[in-house]
């Protein structure tokens, strides 16, 4: 072997061993496939596993904290999470039951974290550039219109169904007509109610009810309607003649919505009983129950007096005052010259004074003289304007028309959520032969 030879095989030898030397010192995790490099997941810490993505759900009293923990995330990206998205969202407000999910990177370290923090809003984080920047989206609902009826065999929340969303729904329908009909008292059994409601669903599964399109009750013998409809770039409820339904006294100063929140179902809901002596009404109900101002006004008087006890007193327009009677408490903030708005929360039911037992005596009076309140006349706000009226008698016409001709489905129909309603029907004729006034028992 000459010379050259000699070299060239040396020189070959050298760049062989260079070469295995080289690969040696290479981390594990990276190989070579063509051009590319592609990094595996790096061995896992004591006790944890490898993993790219996370998906779970929000458990009650986890925090964000005790999840990296959990997962052996990196605590300085928890640190950079928190300050990328403070002035959009706090990430203490996230409630039990939220989804969340995480992409992480070869070495543990977060590629993007999304979670609900409502059930309208998604919060993304995203690491851009080697930065997190935060988003938050609103949740894509398609939106489906259903027609549910019921009869009341107890009370309006149980007539509703049993689910959350049942519950969200009765106490809807509860405001809507809160200025006709007291849901505490005046609902008996037998009464019926028909419910044209926007479903929003999201791939295809059901999430909530949207906005009550319109409502038709009947308590006892009288029929109540009410229509959604927008003006001024305002939505709110009319009745089949274009009146407002919101009037200048609540029907009642007990809130069935506060009631039904103050009382869970692991509690007994307070029967009310009326009482109706020469001066006023009394409710009979538990102590603690919520009271609320039955108009927009303000307090002349918050404390004790004689026979009423803690009592408080508000001043209304046009001479009107009104008086909340045997209250166990008075609410901090509600003190002489504050001014308060229809269904503000002013006290709560009790027994001081002249009292027999927890009730709330309320009195209503014009120029010192009292007045028995279920006689004084509502009031109403302000109609739809003429300009918009044919606007408006064509929104009311599509929605009877859909009382002429779909099927409610019960509320004890657990597919009732599946039935949404043919677009045909929006545009139906009066004239349609289907039974009127029925909703379909399944």
């Amino acid at each position: 072997m000459n010379l050259l030879n000699k070299k060239r095989l040396v020189l070959l030898v050298i760049l062989f061993i260079t070469i295995g030397l080289f690969s040696l010192q290479q981390p594990s995790e990276n190989s070579f496939r063509g051009d590319a490099v592609v990094s595996e997941p790096t061995a896992p810490e004591k006790g944890t596993r490898p993993l790219k993505s996370i998906s779970d759900k929000f458990e009650k009293g986890e925090t964000l904290s005790s999840i990296f923990k959990k997962y052996g995330m990196h605590t300085d990206d928890l640190f950079e999470l928190k300050s990328a998205v403070a002035s959009i969202q706090s990430l203490r407000d996230i409630k039990p039951g939220k989804p969340y999910s995480f992409t992480l990177n070869k070495d543990n370290y977060i590629s993007s974290f999304t979670c609900g923090i409502d059930d309208d809003t998604i919060l993304k984080i995203e690491r851009v550039d080697g930065c997190f920047q935060a988003q938050k989206y609103n949740i894509p609902y398609e939106t489906r219109i259903l027609t549910i009826g019921g009869t009341i065999q107890n009370t309006l929340v149980s007539a509703f169904g049993n689910e959350r969303e049942d519950y969200l729904l009765a106490l809807q329908a509860a405001d809507i007509l809160a200025w006709d009909i007291d849901f505490n008292t005046d609902v008996r059994k037998g009464d019926t109610f028909r419910i044209i409601v926007e479903g929003l669903y999201s791939e295809g599964k059901f999430k909530k009810y949207g906005r009550i399109l319109s409502i038709e009750f009947v308590n006892g013998s009288q029929t109540y309607n009410a229509y959604l409809f927008e003006q001024d770039g305002k939505t709110d409820y009319y009745n089949a003649d274009g009146q407002s339904l919101r009037k200048a006294f609540l029907k009642a100063p007990l809130s069935f919505r506060r009631i039904s929140s103050h009382f869970s179902r692991s509690r007994l809901h307070p029967i009310l009983k009326v009482r109706r002596p020469h001066h006023g009404i009394d409710y009979v109900a538990a102590t603690g129950t919520p009271v609320s101002t039955v108009a927009d006004g303000r307090i002349t008087f918050a404390g004790y007096k004689s026979g009423y006890g803690k009592i408080v007193i508000v001043n209304h327009a046009n001479g009107y005052q009104t008086y909340y009677g045997h209250l166990s408490r008075i609410k901090s903030n509600i003190r002489p010259g504050k001014k308060v708005q229809q269904g503000d929360l002013i006290g709560n039911v009790g027994a001081t004074g002249l009292a027999t037992g927890p009730h709330l005596h309320f009195e209503m009076r014009q120029g010192g003289r009292a007045i028995n309140p279920l006689a004084v006349k509502k009031v109403a706000g302000s109609p739809v304007p003429a300009a918009q009226m044919a606007e408006f008698k064509n929104t009311t016409q599509t929605m009877n028309n859909i009382y002429t001709v779909a099927l409610f489905f019960d509320t004890n129909n657990t597919q009732r959520k599946n039935h949404s309603l043919q677009p045909a029907l929006l545009y139906a004729s009066l004239a349609s032969s289907s039974p009127q006034g029925k909703f379909r028992k399944n």
